[in-house]
């Protein structure tokens, strides 16, 4: 166990240096090295790699609740996408007058529609400080109510997966109806700037994917740190033996609330910070399929490690860019095979292969 706990904190270590040294070297790379010469980072790539981070960071709070606490979430993508409509709602509103119908206080889809004017629920969102903070309470506080809800009424297993699946796929619908106010179906696009600073230059797209790396250091940490205090180990037994830890006087449905509720947080900040990069959310982000790919992930870096969470989503994602150029028609039948692959003979994920390797040593 001893063994165990020491690799998964030198794992941690070589991921946050990696992280930090990619941090420092990509915007070098980016904004100083010529852009005929072999060594340069194109901004494409950039933006690129800062979506993957954001991806990861989502990676790391699912494996959180999955991993360390037993609760299979297949509706974090809901979450994510909150988080990014959020984010989404602001920079539509700092579009003002320069949309295709020139309206300064209505964005184009409501100009569309026949909107006079903006909704209730949009105001506010014109101040950074405000979204800011609505990307962290709409997750959390939906994530706290549905927790409450249903770790009161003692769902387990895979009636509790079934019900989070259920949950995204109903906000799924809600959103793609054009009276909801979220865009319909083409959602929220066309972003200009993000505090006054263009979205398509290079310095911000550099500034993105720096916020983007630092997110997913804090988010590491913060799981890292909540992980190995003392609400971590009994996660770890709640996840082991739910009714013995309750058995024994822990309050095991406030502590799976808590720790499901930061999860969530954590998806709606690396959804706010997926939108300025890609340059849109829809309804489609909320698909449970969306959401389960998140769980694959997870499953082929290594539950319970953090760390491995990161790998997955990075090299899955990776896989996915590259096949869905070459090959688009294959990518889904690569990744279901992968899927299967690991589960059978790496049940333990990547992470799991590097840990048996070392005990081996």
């Amino acid at each position: 166990m001893r063994l165990e706990a020491l690799h998964l904190d030198r794992g941690g270590r070589i991921f946050l240096a990696l992280l930090a040294v990619t941090t420092l070297l990509v915007p070098i790379l980016n904004l100083a090295v010529p852009a005929d010469s072999p060594l340069h980072v194109s901004t494409y790539t950039v933006t690129l790699l800062g979506k993957y981070l954001t991806y990861a960071l989502l990676a790391v709070a699912v494996d959180l609740v999955w991993g360390y606490l037993g609760i299979l979430s297949l509706g974090h993508g809901a979450f994510f996408a909150l988080g990014g409509y959020a984010m989404g709602m602001y920079l539509m509103l700092q579009i003002g007058d320069r949309g295709v119908y020139g309206n300064p206080d209505l964005p184009d889809f409501m100009v569309f529609l026949n909107w006079h004017e903006l909704p209730w629920f949009w105001h506010g969102f014109d101040m950074f400080w405000f979204a800011a903070l609505m990307v962290i309470l709409v997750p959390g506080t939906l994530a706290f109510v549905f927790g409450w809800l249903t770790f009161r009424s003692r769902v387990t297993g895979v009636y509790l997966s079934i019900i989070t699946q259920a949950l995204t796929y109903a906000l799924m619908l809600a959103f793609f109806r054009n009276e909801m106010g979220f865009g319909g179906n083409n959602g929220l696009t066309d972003f200009k700037d993000l505090l006054g600073f263009d979205l398509q230059s290079d310095a911000t797209r550099i500034g993105l994917f720096i916020a983007s790396a630092l997110a997913l250091a804090g988010g590491y940490l913060a799981c890292r740190y909540l992980v190995n205090s003392k609400l971590g180990r009994v996660a770890v037994a709640i996840r082991d033996a739910e009714s013995r830890t309750r058995f024994i006087g822990y309050r095991v449905e406030q502590v799976k609330l808590w720790i499901f509720t930061f999860s969530a947080v954590l998806a709606g900040i690396a959804g706010a910070l997926y939108v300025p990069q890609v340059g849109i959310i829809n309804p489609g982000e909320f698909s449970p399929l969306n959401s389960i790919e998140i769980v694959v992930w997870v499953a082929i870096g290594g539950r319970a490690t953090l760390y491995g969470a990161v790998l997955g989503a990075l090299l899955v994602n990776y896989g996915k860019t590259y096949l869905t150029g070459v090959m688009p028609d294959a990518w889904l039948f690569a990744l279901g095979g992968l899927f299967v692959l690991v589960t059978l003979f790496l049940p333990q994920g990547i992470a799991g292969l590097m840990r048996r390797k070392e005990v081996q040593a």
